[in-house]
């Protein structure tokens, strides 16, 4: 599996279209879908970034709730009514729709953040305080991550 990773903030023109990293989109290539996935965080003052396989084990994980539970029905109405198929153009741009923009409070830069599986996009100006917040997080409660050796 590819992963996205590091920090790319791209200038974002008046219509919405802002280039993906080149890394991104290497790691997006054996894809049936040539762009990619964007809802709104539930979490976050960001959008979230997926593959398109990715979005379709989501979908997969979310049989393991109860048809129509409460917890399957926010679940469902928060992702996938959402979600936006944001197709890559020739030069490798997409282009964001206007209440997405708003949402991030976007005016001339988009920062697009690795995040392994996934990635997400935030307002340059917020996501400093963010990766702020996440660093002091991890000192304060000491979260470690186990690595298991197969080798």
């Amino acid at each position: 599996m590819k992963l996205f990773l590091s920090t790319y903030i791209n200038k974002i023109d008046k219509k919405g279209r802002v280039s993906v990293p080149a890394s991104f989109r290497s790691a997006l290539k054996d894809e049936n879908f040539n762009g990619i996935i964007v809802f709104k965080s539930h979490k976050k003052e960001a959008l979230e970034g997926w593959s398109y396989s990715r979005i379709e084990q989501i979908s997969e994980s979310l049989d393991n709730y109860d048809v129509f539970s409460e917890e399957q029905d926010y679940l469902t109405t928060a992702i996938f009514s959402e979600s936006q198929q944001l197709s890559f153009d020739k030069d490798g741009r997409i282009t964001l729709p206007s209440s997405m923009i708003e949402y991030l409070g976007i005016t001339d830069k988009i920062a697009f953040v690795g995040l392994g599986k996934t990635f997400q996009i935030w307002n340059p100006d917020n996501l400093d305080k963010h990766k702020e917040k996440s660093r002091n997080q991890l000192k304060k409660q000491g979260i470690t991550i186990k690595i298991n050796n197969t080798n």
